[in-house]
């Protein structure tokens, strides 16, 4: 597998692949998209934009560039028709990352891409359990007709780590019977971080695979994302849950669900990056003291 430096890297990401602790990867992949398509641009976007953002963070008084040890290798090569094959990419890329003792943090695409990384994960570590932000459960076991969908991301999660492992916040969306196999099955808390602080201490010591849908941002601050729902939260709640969860052990990460296309404005984009930056100083410092 080739690991050669990436031409065009996020701003601040720019250390070479054996000295870096993070390495951030895309995963342009939007094939069970049910709404509006264009999350598979949304790493690319990411990179090109991020030109426009301070390194620095007035909020941790960090820097990307000095306080990080970051590799950005680049976009997958995905097969974007075929499901089975772009999940195999992806359970393979994170593996290699994890043998060589590096976080494989993912930028999707459409949330099914998640799957790929917490197969191998939880592969290495058995006793995983997920944190995961979103407008959607995700808990439906079909969607469509095919059990492998960003509507079914969570329940296939649970396939792998079974009751008790999954931990969500912020849920605001799904349907009836998902939800109620969600009340037996997984820990949902609806519509905000609240209890978050009370999670965090009871998972203090497990390793923790952290998965950030993006629309559980309110459409008025993310309209950029192909299921918006109204209700969501905001920046400031979203940076700071990001930040607490950030000082667990975490052994795998994704952003997902950016859809460019969708915000002509490219604010969408901006408030991506900003999160990401205040996200990978706070997984580094954690991991510096």
């Amino acid at each position: 597998m080739k690991l050669n430096k990436n031409i065009e890297t996020i701003l601040g990401c720019e250390k070479e692949y054996t000295d870096a602790d993070i390495v951030i990867f895309g995963a342009p992949f939007d094939s069970t998209a049910s709404y509006r398509p264009g999350t598979r641009f949304a790493s690319k976007t990411m990179r090109s934009e991020s030109y426009n953002m301070e390194t620095y963070s007035p909020y941790l008084e960090l820097d990307l560039e000095e306080d990080t040890a970051v590799f950005d290798a680049g976009e997958l090569d995905l097969s974007l028709g075929n499901t089975p094959k772009t999940l195999e990419t992806i359970y393979d890329f994170s593996k290699k990352l994890l043998e060589d003792k590096k976080l494989p943090f993912m930028i999707g695409g459409e949330h099914l891409v998640t799957y790929g990384s917490v197969k191998a994960v939880a592969e290495k570590y058995p006793d995983l359990h997920i944190i995961h932000f979103d407008a959607h459960a995700d808990l439906r076991d079909e969607f469509l007709g095919t059990p492998f969908s960003h509507a079914t991301v969570l329940h296939r999660c649970h396939d792998l780590l079974g009751d008790g492992r999954i931990f969500q916040f912020a849920i605001r969306s799904g349907e009836k019977a998902e939800l109620n196999w969600g009340k037996k099955h997984v820990f949902t808390h609806m519509f905000d971080f609240a209890n978050l602080d009370k999670i965090i201490k009871e998972l203090e010591n497990k390793p923790i695979y952290f998965t950030v849908d993006l629309d559980v941002l309110d459409p008025a601050v993310f309209p950029g994302t192909g299921t918006p729902e109204a209700g969501g939260v905001s920046f400031n709640e979203l940076r700071l849950a990001m930040q607490a969860v950030a000082k667990l052990n975490i052994v795998g990460t994704d952003m997902v669900e950016l859809s460019p296309p969708c915000d002509l404005s490219g604010m969408s984009t901006t408030v991506a990056l900003k999160l990401l930056r205040e996200y990978l100083l706070a997984l580094s410092h954690k991991n510096k003291k």
